[in-house]
C-alpha cells in the first residue's frame, strides 16, 4: 500500500496526523520561496504593478498566517474517521491544490512568466473552491479555514493578471 493510499485510508495518530498536515505545507512554501526569493530583485521589483500591489514585505506575514491556517484544516481533515464518506476525496483534492500553490512560484517567479503564472493560478484558484466544498462535506470549520486562503489567491489572481497586461 502506497504511502498516500495509506493517508487516505487510516486515521493516523495525533502527532503522525500532525506531521501529515505540517510536513507537506511546510515543503511547498519552502520550493516555492526558492524559486521566488531569488527573483524578487530585480525581476519582480522591475515590472510595473497593478494598483493595490502591497509591499512585498506583506506577503512573507501573509502566506505564513494562510499556511497555518491550511495545516489546522488539514489536520482536521486527516483525523476523521476513515469511514468518512468523502474524506479520501477531500485529502486527493487538498494535496493537488498543494502542488499548484507550490508550482505557481515556480511558472510566475521562477520562469519569470506572469503568462505561466496566470496559467497555475487560475486552475490553482478551482482546485481550492473544489477543496473546501469537499472539506465542507467532511468537517466544517476545516472548509472555512480555507476561505482567508481562497480570498488571497483570489487577490493574487488580480495581482497575476494586472502584472501580465502591464508587462
Amino acid at each position: 500500500m502506497s504511502a498516500f493510499a495509506r493517508i487516505t485510508q487510516e486515521r493516523p495518530r495525533p502527532a503522525i496526523a500532525a506531521a501529515l498536515s505540517a510536513g507537506p505545507i511546510l515543503l511547498a512554501g519552502m520550493l516555492g520561496n526558492v524559486a521566488t526569493i531569488p527573483n524578487i530583485a530585480p525581476w519582480y521589483e522591475s515590472l510595473a504593478k497593478p494598483p493595490l500591489n502591497p509591499p512585498n514585505w506583506v506577503f512573507g506575514p501573509a502566506w505564513t498566517f494562510l499556511y497555518l491556517l491550511m495545516g489546522v484544516a488539514f489536520y482536521r481533515v486527516l483525523r476523521l474517521d476513515p469511514a468518512t464518506p468523502d474524506r479520501s476525496r477531500a485529502i486527493q483534492l487538498f494535496a493537488v491544490q498543494l502542488v499548484f500553490n507550490c508550482g505557481w512560484s515556480f511558472a510566475f517567479f521562477g520562469a519569470n512568466s506572469p503568462a505561466l503564472g496566470l496559467a497555475v493560478i487560475l486552475p490553482l484558484e478551482a482546485l481550492i473552491f473544489a477543496t473546501i466544498w469537499a472539506f465542507s462535506r467532511v468537517d466544517r470549520v476545516a472548509a472555512w479555514l480555507l476561505v482567508p486562503y481562497a480570498m488571497w489567491v483570489a487577490f493574487a489572481t488580480y495581482l497575476n493578471v494586472g502584472i501580465w497586461m502591464l508587462n
